[in-house]
């Protein structure tokens, strides 16, 4: 059998949306930084970009005590991504930028801020369900396509080849054995990535024997002479036909690719994650039940674990959790549950303090990868705990 899992490089239109409104709030949290930022008086944000045809819509809500200027980092961060000119799709010095942005609710804020809601802590949010998965496939406790696709995605990010314009996909198909359920070999390799031919001389069929050389590269400890290779199926792709030239973009459509990647079981909830501030659980349970997960699993506890928050709006303490080892656990499920309870923070304060979420250079990062990076929550600093928590 086989499994496949996508990705995108981050000069997809839609990375590209996410990585304005994660760049909006990193700049929010460090000018507030600079006034004493504690849990008490953080922002509250919620963002929302659209980019199309050389337009970016800046929407959404913010409660803050400072301004930034968000045409300006709209533009940076468009520039600083390679679109400077309209032959890639996109030129971030002529883009048109729309502010739209609202104060946030004061309903919603009675409830998220700890010096007006009725507890006296920092409430969920919104309601949602969030999931975090882990499984015993590769170092990094991810499904082995999810982790191949993305170190194909950062290759041809960082290849230094100007052909290669920065908007491009990929994907990557395993084969499984059926029998012990373990990855065995990369079967297919997809990658499509635009071209821009002010680069290109002599003979344009070499691009695909380039791209070859870039991807095989990057995974060349699993694949072999039988695995296939598709480049730019359709046979052209113009870099002066990419990003918003020729596709919208827009925050948080590219949720699957961003967290497992569409591997079975590994399910997806929740909302967008990198447009809002930590508060909202979308963002912060989106990390902390990936935590959960991934310490089951380093702890021995089972070999995939999938694990699901959910809150109400204006609550802390989670709704309910829920556990599922797929039969590979080494404890019951539901005993797993418990233990969950007793011994992670799940509260978004306890969240944003364990994760440092209030740091705007995580917001900086996370566009390109909610996991495969030393982040905080991908340590298994309570593997062991939860291993003497099950004796």
């Amino acid at each position: 059998m086989q499994i496949s899992s996508e990705s995108v490089k981050v000069g997809h239109p839609d990375l590209v949306a996410d990585i304005i409104a994660a760049n909006v709030i990193a700049a929010i949290l460090d000018e507030e930084k600079k006034q004493k930022l504690t849990l008490a008086n953080m922002p509250h944000c919620g963002l929302e970009v659209f980019l199309g045809k050389g337009l970016c819509l800046v929407g959404g809500e913010v409660r803050s005590r400072v301004n930034v200027d968000i045409d300006k980092i709209a533009r940076d961060s468009v520039i600083e991504l390679g679109y400077n000119h309209a032959a890639v799709g996109l030129n971030g010095h002529l883009m048109g930028v729309l502010n739209a942005i609202i104060p946030q609710s004061p309903d919603i804020n009675q409830g998220t801020s700890c010096l007006l809601n009725k507890d006296r802590e920092i409430g969920a949010g919104d309601q949602g369900i969030m999931y975090g998965f882990a499984c015993d496939e590769t170092p990094e406790m991810l499904p082995l396509p999810y982790v191949l696709v993305n170190r194909l995605m950062r290759a041809f990010e960082y290849c230094q080849d100007p052909i290669f314009a920065p908007d491009g996909k990929g994907q990557v198909s395993v084969d499984y054995d059926v029998k012990t359920g373990k990855p065995c070999r990369v079967a297919k390799v997809l990658m499509s990535n635009s071209i821009d031919y002010r680069f290109v001389k002599g003979d344009r069929l070499k691009i695909r024997d380039r791209a070859k050389k870039i991807a095989f590269e990057s995974l060349k400890d699993c694949v072999d002479k039988k695995t296939e290779f598709l480049f730019n199926p359709t046979g052209e792709w113009n870099a002066i036909n990419s990003c918003s030239a020729a596709d919208s973009g827009v925050t948080g459509r590219k949720l699957v690719v961003q967290f497992y990647g569409g591997y079975p079981g590994a399910q997806l909830g929740g909302g967008a994650v990198v447009n809002k501030t930590p508060e909202k659980v979308d963002c912060s349970a989106a990390f902390g039940a990936r935590h959960v997960a991934k310490n089951i699993v380093a702890a021995g506890l089972a070999a995939k674990c999938s694990v699901q928050l959910a809150y109400a709006i204006g609550i802390a303490e989670p709704f309910s959790i829920y556990v599922n080892t797929f039969g590979t656990g080494k404890v019951p499920d539901d005993r797993l549950e418990k233990i969950i309870r007793d011994l992670f923070d799940l509260t978004p304060a306890g969240l944003i303090e364990k994760f440092n979420l209030l740091d705007g250079n995580i917001y900086r990062r996370i566009p390109r990868t909610f996991f495969m990076d030393n982040y905080r929550w991908e340590k298994t600093d309570m593997a062991k705990t939860l291993r003497k928590a099950v004796k």
